[in-house]
Parts: C-alpha cells; structure tokens; sequence
C-alpha cells in the first residue's frame, strides 16, 4: 500500500488540475472484507457553481449535493439512471462546490472479487471502464457520499503512486453526457491517459 494523498492535493482551487493529477494515483476500497483497488486512468472536473454540468451549478444546494460544499478530499457518490453509482472526489476548500469524477481505473488488487461483482469471467477492460462500472467492481454505493478520504478508518480512500505523466501523456476532450450543458458542453475538462486499454469507450 501507498501513502494516502493529503489536504493539500484537495484543497486546491483549480479542480482541473487536481483531475489531470488523479490520474496514475490508486483508489482503494474496502467493502465486505474484501480489499480492491485500481489505478485512476480518466476522470472528469466538474466546476461549480458556474459549471452548467455540475450538480451545484448557481449554487444549487440539495440533500444529495450539499456534501459537495464539504472539505476537499470528501466522497461524492450518487446514483444515475437509479441504477450505477458514481464516484466523485470533492475538491477546494469548504464552501466551494468542485469534483471530481472517476470514470476509470486499470486494476491492481482484488481481480477476482471484482471479476464476480461485475459478473465477467475474464480480465477485460469493460471490468472498470466507466463510472459505473469501477464503483460496481470497487464495491462503490452510495452509502459511502460524504466519507472522508483523509480519514484513517475510511472504506475508500486514495493513495500517491510513482506514476509521473507528461502532458504530452494525457489528452483531454468534452465529458460524457453532458448534451444540456450548452457552452460548458464543449469544455475539454474530460481527462485521460493515452494508449490506456482501461480508458472508457468515448477516447
């Protein structure tokens, strides 16, 4: 195991930056005994309140969104469609709605227990790539929206790596299923690692 990430890498004001940096860091899970983990290889930011795409843009503040205004470094799990559950990391400091979303990991721990929670009998990217399938095969719920990454005891939690990327390593292009989000549509703050297998379908 790595060391976690701190508050600083959280707290930071440009979540754009913070998404670029997630990628090579690893999420761990601990659900049911069973420990899982990936390295992070896409992601996207999401910049409220004047993100037109994100779940608190003009300050919108809801029972499911009001952990969004949490300390970065918070876990920000909701369900789409009421079916997939999405994992988000809270940036910025307290107040200021920024995140984060995974949207997928190449495994590293726990092949077999992910491999029965996603239902595949092979090792094959569509295992954890996208949103929705990475939190199925971590083990993922909504139960786990407002648990603080930083903290010793929690259930998921995200550590350094020695993956180092270039620029010239990463591309960047619109995010997935946005279509309402008129000009913020069009914003590359979709962020991925090239010529990874494990990177969801839209490259």
């Amino acid at each position: 195991m790595g060391k976690r990430l701190g508050q600083d890498f959280f707290l930071r004001d440009d979540v754009t930056e913070v998404a670029k940096d997630l990628l090579g860091k690893v999420i761990v899970s601990k659900r049911d005994g069973c420990t899982t983990s990936g390295i992070i290889v896409e992601t996207e930011a999401y910049r409220g309140p004047e993100d037109k795409a994100s779940h608190a843009y003009g300050g919108r503040r809801t029972s499911r969104t009001e952990v969004m205004y949490h300390r970065g470094g918070t876990a920000y799990v909701y369900l789409c469609y009421g079916i997939h559950h999405l994992f988000n990391v809270v940036s910025a400091p307290v107040g200021v709605p920024h995140a984060v979303l995974v949207r997928a990991i190449q495994p590293v721990i726990g092949l077999e227990v992910m491999q029965g929670r996603r239902g595949k009998k092979k090792i094959h990217p569509s295992l954890t790539a996208g949103p929705g399938s990475l939190s199925q095969a971590l083990g993922i719920r909504t139960d786990w929206t407002g648990v603080d990454l930083l903290s010793g005891s929690a259930p998921v939690w995200i550590e350094d790596s020695s993956f180092r990327f270039s620029s010239s390593q990463i591309s960047s292009g619109p995010r997935i299923g946005i279509d309402y989000a008129e000009e913020y549509r069009f914003v590359e703050w979709r962020f991925w690692l090239k010529g990874s297998p494990w990177v969801s379908v839209h490259r």
